[in-house]
This record gives structure tokens, sequence and C-alpha cells, in this order.
């Protein structure tokens, strides 16, 4: 079978406190003003693909999709910067989708092929309910391959599908909405368990061989049973994430797997077992190929680097749930079709050109070199995961932005070139000339319905 090769995620850096919404313990992580589902995405992918590798296929689930009626698999495609002949296709409709895409890029990796399995969900719910407070934003992407390669083999799985009215959500709905959850784990649970008996008989597996148990569901009392139906230990109870990041959607499931297989040692065996709309379940064993598999962030560090004094109206008015007065001045205009395509692999992959006659990196790319004016002498040059430094900025507290001030600087990268952009992510207290910098994919804003995206800085994480 096939398994692993490479993985990576992302968690925003900032976060809302629980008792900012009324009480309860921990905090939750939510996607910037400047983020959504699909750069979340791309966020994650390029950790996976930082150390390089071939995809022939891409795969986007998310319940929070940018488009209702538009590819976005496309749009992340384009941003890590992949080759045309690659299939791309979403999946959504379920935080299942999550496991699901992982299990279908499975089934591909077996013909020969090497997927890009990507999960992202903003996870918004209505004030006041559990949905909001203990829910999270974040991304996951896991490389999937053939299995003699992998850093992690599927040793076997199983799903179980049946109509189940637990979580649901109209088109035109705002919020989800969900059944009491002694309803849920009524028909959920055992669903759950089958799938996970059927996947450990599929494995050659026993329950008490397991290092670590990943239980991800909608109904938070049919993923707590399914530990004690199994009477696994306490210790092979994987961590939900519950306390500083919250239920992430359909990139929860792979979140949790994430983090475990920060930690994993070669031989341990890893189950995930997810509960909505049905139940998939999955067992790994990790190779002795793992630390080349691990990406640059762990997901420990990615939930250490944050910002946890966002207000709560702030967040609310990032996801558009707390009306507010517009600014006094024209709306962004529309980005227009035919520049964005002749820019394409400058505005969604950051590929700048360096001279070949006198060695100038030039951002944007161009014909005539900045330096030398050499002309047509120009190869590409790829800056989206380059470190720079502040040379110079300015703070911008007239122009509109859902996070004043705007922050704009002038950054000198390491490896040549500058370019002024817009910051992110940033304390304006504390921004300094020097600062390090590392290159961000962002939605500078929507207009007409079209989400206009391009790359940002950001302090280091």
């Amino acid at each position: 079978m096939a398994g692993i090769l490479r993985y990576g995620t992302y968690v925003p850096f900032f976060r809302v406190t629980r008792a900012a919404m009324g009480g309860r313990k921990g905090e939750r992580a939510v996607a910037s003003y400047d983020e959504n589902s699909v750069s979340m995405a791309v966020e994650a992918g390029r950790e996976a693909l930082r150390a390089g590798g071939k995809v022939d296929a891409l795969l986007f689930a998310t319940t929070s999709p940018a488009y209702a009626e538009k590819l976005d698999a496309t749009t992340i495609h384009t941003a890590l910067d992949l080759p045309g002949g690659v299939l791309a296709a979403s999946m959504g409709g379920s935080t299942r989708a999550g496991l699901t895409s992982l299990l279908v890029a499975a089934a591909m990796a077996d013909t020969g092929r090497q997927v890009l399995a990507t999960a992202s969900d903003v996870v918004v719910g209505g004030p006041g309910g559990q949905r909001e407070s203990m829910g999270g934003d974040a991304a996951v992407a896991f490389l999937v391959g053939p299995e003699k390669e992998a850093a992690a083999r599927i040793l076997g799985h199983a799903s179980v599908t049946d109509e189940v009215m637990d979580v649901w959500r109209s088109p035109e709905s705002a919020f989800a909405s969900q059944w009491e959850e002694r309803f849920g784990m009524e028909v959920l649970l055992p669903l759950m368990q089958e799938a996970a008996m059927k996947a450990l008989k599929s494995a050659g597996v026993a329950p008490d061989t397991l290092t670590k148990v990943i239980i991800d569901s909608t109904n938070r009392r049919a993923a707590a049973a399914i530990g004690r139906g199994f009477r696994l230990k306490p210790e092979q109870m994987a961590d939900d994430l519950s306390n500083d990041i919250g239920r992430t959607g359909a990139a929860h499931a792979g979140l949790m797997l994430a983090r475990v297989l920060d930690d994993a040692k070669p031989g341990d065996r890893i189950a995930i077992v997810v509960g909505a709309d049905g139940a998939d379940a999955c067992i790994l064993e990790v190779t002795g190929t793992i630390d080349a598999a691990r990406p640059r962030h762990t997901v420990a560090q990615w939930t250490e680097s944050k910002r946890n004094d966002l207000p709560y109206t702030s967040w609310l008015k990032w996801r558009g749930i707390l009306p507010f007065e517009p600014p006094r001045r024209p709306n962004p205009r529309r980005p227009e079709a035919p520049p964005m395509r002749r820019s394409e692999r400058w505005k969604y992959a950051f590929v700048g050109s360096r001279c070949k006659a006198c060695g100038t990196a030039n951002l944007p790319p161009q014909r005539i070199c900045i330096q030398c004016r050499a002309l047509d002498q120009m190869e590409p040059e790829a800056f989206a995961d380059a470190l720079g430094h502040i040379a110079t900025y300015t703070l911008d507290r007239v122009g509109y932005t859902l996070q004043p001030p705007i922050i704009a600087a002038v950054v000198d990268f390491d490896k040549g070139g500058r370019f002024s952009c817009q910051l992110t992510d940033v304390d304006p207290n504390k921004i300094a000339i020097g600062d390090e910098l590392e290159m961000t994919f962002r939605q500078l804003y929507v207009a007409d319905g079209i989400h206009n995206y391009f790359w940002k800085a950001r302090p280091k994480r």
C-alpha cells in the first residue's frame, strides 16, 4: 500500500482566548483578516514540499472554500508553482473530507502517482455557541506516494457511510447547525466503532499494540467514548489540541496526525478514526525515514508562535459577523484577468528573475536588467522561501485595513533583490529596521466576489 512521504502544517499567528468569548479555559487559533482556507493550504503545502518532490495530483479538502463555484485547488496549485499537468480537485461538504482526501491520495498513489493532499478550514460558529469557542483554524498537507519510500506507511483502512443528520449548513446559512450531542452520539459512535474495527482487521493490528490513537469527530461525546470502548490507556490517546488551537474542521485529523508524527519513532503504530457523516479509519506504521519527512515547523512550534491578545470584536469583524461602518472611500477595484494571467507566476508563486549577465536579482521579473541593462538575459528565480530584512518601513494610519495600521516595508532579501510590500502578523509597536522576514501567501482584498491574492512579508516564525 501507499504511505506518507512528507508532511507540513500551518497554524495562524493570532489567537482569541475563550475567556474573551465567555469564560472557558484555553484559546483558539484564528486566521488573520488576510487569510482564508486557500492561503493556509498554500502555507502547509510549502512546508510539505520545501525539500522538493514530484507532485502528480493535488487534492484540497475544506468546508470553508473561498469560492462556491471556482476550483480553489487551482490557486493552491499555482501558488506552489506546480507543473501544468497536475490533476487538481477539491473535496468538501463535511469535515470527514480531510481524512478522506488522504485515503483517496493513497489509492491514487497505488497506481504510481505522488499526490499532495491538503486540508484547511476557517471554522466559524454563531456567537456564544460551542462551534465558535471550541473551533479553530489551521491547515495540513501530506505528500503521499509509494510504500517503499514512505515515512509512515498505511497498513489498513476502512470506511462506513450512512445518512447522518448531525451537522448541516445550507448554502444561504451563515452558521452550521447541529443536533444535541446525545442524538449524534447514538448514530455516530457505532459507525466509528465499526470503521475502527474493520481498519484494525485490515491492518492485522490489535488495539493494545497502537502507540497513539487519533480520534476526531463532530460529536465530542462519541470521540471520548471510542477510547473507552477499546480500553485504550491514557498514554495511547493523542492530544486533541483543543486547549491551544481548537478543532480545525477538515484539517483536524491531519493536524493531530502531524503532531504525533513530529515526535514519532520508527515502528510506532498510529490509528486515526474520524466520525462525521459516517466514519473513516486508518492504521499507519512509522518507518526509519521519518526524520527526513518532518517539516521545518512542528505543530508545537506553530502553537507557541502566536499573539493571543486579539480582541474578540476584531475577530468577529474579520469574519464578517460584526457589522461595522465601512471606510469613507471608494471600494477596491476588481482585479483584472488579463494582467493577472500575464504575471501569473510572479503574482501567485512569487518567482522573480536573475540576470545571467551580471547576477542581479530583479523583483518583479524584468526583461531588462535594472543593474546592467542587459536585454532578455534572465532566468527564473524563486523568492517565496527567501529570507530578508527590513531596510525601511512606514505605518499608514489613513489607508483602510481590517487590522490597522497598514505597515509597508522595503525588504532586502538575503539572496539579493529588494522589494516593497505589506507586512502582516506584526506588532506595529515592536517593528524595527533589520528585523528578519519571510514571505507568506495572503489575500489582499475581495472585490466583486474575486479574491485578490499576493505575497506579504511577516516576522520569521
